[in-house]
């Protein structure tokens, strides 16, 4: 099973200014624009990296704009039952988009972990 640190996820109180920003400054490309978890999720790749914009306001004013770190792996599951042998708690169970599956869990310091695999759509895709 393969991990890699994939994205950084932005709360955004604006996400056309913030495409129009990473565009201009820093030559980023959209690669994902659509709603996930009934929200606007943009996908801007930079370089090699990538920052993931939610169209939400902040939820909670001590985190600041960080929603999760993004981890892709090439097999979920097997990633979630050898974090739960290790004794780490999943509130939920995996969310399955067809395209997409993912789960959200607590890492350390509190920072929310996003864990993703996903099926026919090429993550790394800079041509869209």
């Amino acid at each position: 099973m393969k991990v890699s640190l994939h994205h950084c996820h932005l709360y955004s109180l604006n996400v056309d200014n913030s495409i129009k920003f990473y565009r201009e400054m820093l030559d980023a490309k959209v690669v994902f624009d659509g709603e996930i978890a009934e929200s606007r999720n943009v996908l801007l790749q930079i370089g090699s990296g990538f920052i993931n914009l939610y169209d939400q306001p902040p939820k909670d004013n001590e985190k600041g704009i960080l929603h999760h770190l993004g981890f892709h792996t090439d097999d979920l599951n097997a990633l979630v039952e050898h974090m739960r042998s290790k004794g780490c708690e999943f509130r939920k169970p995996i969310t399955d988009l067809g395209y997409l599956k993912y789960i959200m869990v607590e890492g350390p310091d509190n920072l929310l972990l996003e864990l993703f695999e996903t099926n026919n759509i090429d993550i790394n895709n800079s041509e869209n």
